[in-house]
């Protein structure tokens, strides 16, 4: 039987996780629609998820599609939210983008069709609502031309549009306006359909542009567009046979080497945990010894670190693969299947599972598509301080966040232990309110958030450098260390200019380590990135031992040493070569009535917005991302409620104004004074 691993995706409100129930009931697999409004559907299981009525967290169910078994995830829809849905895109095979008749194209809507075309992701279109009042179609397909692709195609058409009996007709074989108007989008991406079209027009069947139809959607160059309503059925039924017709099956070869990438992770009812993997080779059975991590995973606080973990290994205890809308237990899971992994208990999400290889790659994909990717997450901006009600509940509130991050790794932790406090690194407001219905419900902690803060980082302006050598003063450690540090791009690399055995292999690792460590925290406390540091002094005392065998710490060189050594050293040379700070920046697009623009642009110009593009009734341009929150505050007063703005992670700019300072969390290497003081109680 064929497998489809599919994703449902939409703008929070556009019906996607109405669909998945809609579809759950056809195939069979539920007895009742559940509803969203009444907190009764299959995949919202969080009690937040009822409250609000939105979907938090990616959920997977399955049913069987004639001789097609499609496991179904549903995933959130708030942009806040977003880095849930891009870890999902790197195991699907195809994907149902979710719009609403009446609504039309909005903000989130656009930022996923330009990651899954990015992806190279098959993708359906399916508009909802059509029984709603004010549902369209041809401005529907007007809008999804101009604002998500020009390759759409339209599958078939509607009646009754706005009125509780609306529904929708597949196109009849053979419909000559039909085949003139996939004829103009499908020729424009075939050469060989073009080609034939060229040299006799009638030679082209109904069956030929099927096909074709097929194929190029298989390849995500093209994107069939089905009408229909969740709320009363219509158009559901085509939905599902365009599901089993156009889109393409998992790939991979169940007796290939082990491949696979870790996607989500949950606590079970006992706290243990439950991975989420998408298996493009091989098969994995219980009892298995796997090896994971590597480049999968995140790391760092809130997505900041250098992306790398290192190897670990865990033996599988049991196993669940998804059969008709729940888990059921099996011995083993293969090539193309989800499987619920138990025992890997330093899983973590993005973690590759075995050897990280590439999902059966299509013609004129994208070709940054790739198991276990994370690069392509854009970083959590905002951070901040969760403070816990009662004050002995720090130690639990520090142990439940880290169960949060657990499963969100972009939301990440930063432990300050001189002020007993924790930030939390996130993309957007509502991550607030989930964060604190979950630690309520789930860990039964009350808690109330700092204001939030933008996260900045710190940039080498120069270049520098700094050594101490061992047994000279004022050096207090058994260690000789010299870094140079100097701008870099990408992250944090670590270089030699000694010969690799001239310290011990332990040595040499903590000094790397303590160095990105260190860089965490910079100049001006934010986390330093974009940087080359080069260890050019290195030296040490060899073991030395008493008469009767007993180790001399006072005589001997430790890895405590260069640990101690390192700060001082590299936040000297940072000192020397001077650091830049840098804000992020979001770009923007702002549609909004025509006659509101003279009032908006001074508001955008205040809050150090930088319009790039204008025109009748929309602005495109950046923004500081710690101004966005309030633009949204404002806008639906200076637009009338008409105002529709988008908003995305762009890049880093340098600070304008005086420079923002982020308090440290460490004994502060930049006070030599006062670090001696904490590290060896002396001076």
């Amino acid at each position: 039987m064929r497998m489809l691993n599919l994703g449902i995706l939409a703008h929070v409100d556009a019906g996607k996780t109405s669909l998945t129930e809609r579809l759950l009931y056809a195939a069979g697999v539920i007895d009742a629609v559940g509803s969203v409004d009444d907190g009764n559907t299959q995949t919202d299981s969080l009690a937040l998820e009822r409250q609000r009525g939105i979907t938090i967290k990616s959920a997977v169910v399955s049913f069987v599609i004639g001789e097609t078994t499609v496991n179904l995830i549903d995933t959130p829809g708030h942009p806040d939210f977003i880095a849930e849905v891009e870890r999902v895109l790197s195991v699907l095979d195809g994907a149902v983008l979710v719009v609403s008749a009446v609504e039309g194209v909005q903000a989130q809507t656009r930022v996923l069709m330009r990651t899954l075309r990015r992806l190279g992701i098959p993708t359906l279109v399916f508009v909802n609502k059509i029984d709603r009042r004010g549902a369209r179609y041809d401005g529907i397909l007007r809008d999804l031309a101009a604002k998500l692709s020009p390759a759409v195609v339209a599958m078939g058409s509607t009646t009754g549009l706005g009125t509780p009996g609306a529904a929708f007709t597949p196109f009849a074989a053979g419909r000559a306006a039909v085949t003139d108007r996939w004829m103009d989008v499908l020729a424009e991406r075939g050469e060989a359909l073009l080609a034939a079209y060229v040299d006799d027009e009638d030679s082209i069947s109904y069956a030929r542009l099927r096909a074709e139809l097929a194929a190029q959607t298989g390849r995500g160059l093209v994107h069939p567009v089905f009408f229909g309503s969740a709320i009363t059925g219509a158009g559901v039924a085509a939905l599902i046979a365009g599901i089993e017709e156009l889109l393409p099956a998992a790939g991979g070869d169940r007796a290939g080497p082990v491949s696979g990438t870790v996607f989500k992770v949950e606590r079970g009812p006992a706290g243990e945990k439950i991975a989420y993997a998408r298996m493009f080779s091989g098969a994995i059975r219980t009892r298995d010894r796997l090896c994971f991590g590597g480049e999968g995973g995140e790391g760092g606080e809130g997505g900041e670190g250098d992306g790398q973990h290192a190897a670990r290994a865990g033996k599988v205890t049991a196993i669940s693969v998804f059969d008709r809308g729940t888990g059921v237990r099996r011995p083993s899971a293969g090539a193309g299947e989800i499987a619920r992994l138990w025992g890997l208990a330093d899983v973590r999400i993005g973690d590759t599972i075995g050897l990280p290889q590439k999902p059966d790659q299509k013609p004129d994909q994208k070709p940054d598509r790739q198991t276990g990717s994370s690069g392509h997450f854009a970083p959590p901006t905002l951070e901040t301080v969760v403070v816990p009600c009662r004050p002995a509940d720090k130690g639990a509130l520090h142990l439940a966040l880290a169960h949060l991050a657990e499963q969100d790794p972009l939301i990440g932790l930063r432990q300050d232990d001189l002020r007993q406090e924790v930030s939390v690194s996130l993309y957007g407001e509502v991550q607030k309110e989930v964060i604190q219905a979950t630690l309520s419900n789930d860990f039964g902690l009350d808690v109330t958030f700092r204001e939030t803060t933008t996260i900045c980082v710190e940039r080498p302006s120069g270049e520098g450098a700094a050594f101490e050598l061992i047994a000279k003063a004022p050096n207090p450690f058994l260690a000789t260390v010299g870094l140079r540090v100097e701008p870099g791009s990408g992250g944090v690399e670590f270089r030699l200019e000694v010969e690799l055995g001239s310290l011990p292999f332990a040595f040499m690792r903590t000094i790397e380590e303590t160095v990105r460590e260190t860089l965490l925290q910079g100049l001006h406390g934010w986390q330093v990135t974009d940087c080359v540091v080069t260890l050019t002094h290195s030296g040490y005392y060899a073991r030395q031992s008493h008469s009767g065998g007993v180790f001399d710490k006072s005589m001997s060189s430790t890895a405590g040493d260069f640990r101690n050594l390192v700060p001082l050293v590299l936040m000297a040379a940072l000192e020397r070569a001077g650091t830049t700070v840098f804000e992020p920046m979001h770009r923007f697009r702002l549609e909004l009535p025509a006659d509101t623009l003279g009032p908006v642009l001074p508001v955008l110009a205040r809050l150090g917005a930088v319009p790039r593009t204008q025109a009748s009734g929309l602005v495109e341009g950046e923004i500081p991302a710690a101004r966005v929150h309030e633009l949204e505050q404002l806008l639906p007063g200076l637009t009338r409620g008409e105002g529709l703005l988008e908003c995305g992670f762009d890049r880093y700019q340098p600070v304008r104004g005086p420079i923002p300072d982020r308090p440290r969390t460490d004994h502060n290497p930049l006070d030599r004074k006062e670090y001696l003081l904490h590290v060896v109680r002396r001076v």
